[in-house]
């Protein structure tokens, strides 16, 4: 089976992940999920393989084979897994968990390497683009900063007591992140690095982007600039698209029945895929704001996508 250049999945509560065709909208494979729903999909960057973080598990499928089996499967987590990525090179993977804590797994060997406990549900785990730092967010309302070289917390915050940290994002040179919380707020800080390699936040811009919860944020990657914008995708059914200078409202992406659960930029930031409680996953073209194809096949809410439309290989 031939590698295509361009790797869309999205993974629904009908215990099934589909591959498609980004452009035609036509599925190609169907892997049926049986053991619990799949909460997150990754893509790895070399494009072989794609993780679905399951209850408890995370699975890791090949990409480029028809066999509905996966290639692996990682299982010290309790709960569901909400969160899951890799180091740039792919050589380590990182999850966060209902159960509390986040772990790292060497991809080179069984089992995981390191666990951090946070003491509370986690919603959302992203890795710094230095890749020495993972940032947490959980039920309880905290970010936590974990430096991987010291093994240990470095940085602890609450932008809002009692109020679940849904989604995490850093821009693509390490400048800013973005938490988005249950009660449609957007809190910005300005990632600013000490004379150790900690990060320090600088509190920038408090944004009320929704009246529902926002289900995920989404900073534009480093081939849209100089434009650069976050996506918050929210349980009011829509996408809003915000410029980072300043927070100002671009665009609106409305098109989706009912709640929109993830979202992923194209690598040029030409595109944004979402994923819908109303069963469809959608492309929109940032420049109009428009729908341009949707995906459907899925028979339940599809709450999760993956998009890898980039060259392999990420830069040292």
């Amino acid at each position: 089976m031939s590698q295509p250049s361009v790797i869309l999945a999205t993974a629904s509560y009908d215990h099934n992940i589909k591959f498609w065709e980004a452009k035609s909208g036509r599925c190609y494979r169907t892997i049926a999920y049986p053991d619990s729903q799949v909460n997150k999909l990754e893509i790895t960057p070399d494009k072989r393989y794609l993780a679905a973080a399951g209850n408890p598990h995370i699975r890791l499928f090949d990409v480029n084979s028809n066999s509905p089996q996966p290639v692996m499967s990682y299982d010290s987590h309790t709960n569901n897994v909400m969160a899951v990525g890799f180091q740039c090179d792919g050589n380590w993977m990182y999850s966060g968990s209902e159960d509390g804590t986040v772990k790292i797994w060497d991809l080179r060997a069984p089992g995981c390497q390191r666990e951090y406990e946070s003491r509370a549900a986690v919603n959302t785990v992203v890795l710094h683009p230095n890749q020495m730092e993972l940032i947490s967010g959980d039920q309880n309302g905290n970010i936590r900063v974990w430096d991987l070289t010291a093994n240990s917390c470095s940085c602890e915050l609450v932008p809002e007591v009692d109020t679940a940290v849904r989604s995490l994002t850093v821009m693509w040179d390490g400048s800013l992140v973005v938490a988005a919380n249950n009660h449609g707020t957007c809190y910005v800080w300005r990632l600013l690095r000490g004379t150790q390699t900690m990060t320090n936040f600088e509190p920038l811009h408090k944004l009320q982007a929704h009246r529902g919860c926002i289900l995920k944020c989404l900073l534009s990657p480093e081939f849209c600039e100089p434009h650069r914008y976050l996506a918050t995708a929210s349980s009011d059914h829509t996408v809003k698209i915000w410029n980072v200078d300043g927070f100002t409202l671009e665009k609106t992406l409305i098109g989706h029945q009912r709640w929109v659960w993830d979202c992923v930029f194209s690598v040029d930031g030409a595109y944004l895929i979402t994923a819908s409680s109303d069963t469809t996953a959608r492309l929109w073209s940032m420049s109009t704001g428009e729908d341009i194809r949707v995906y459907q096949g899925h028979h339940k809410a599809t709450i999760c996508c993956a998009l890898h439309d980039g060259a392999e290989p990420c830069p040292a």
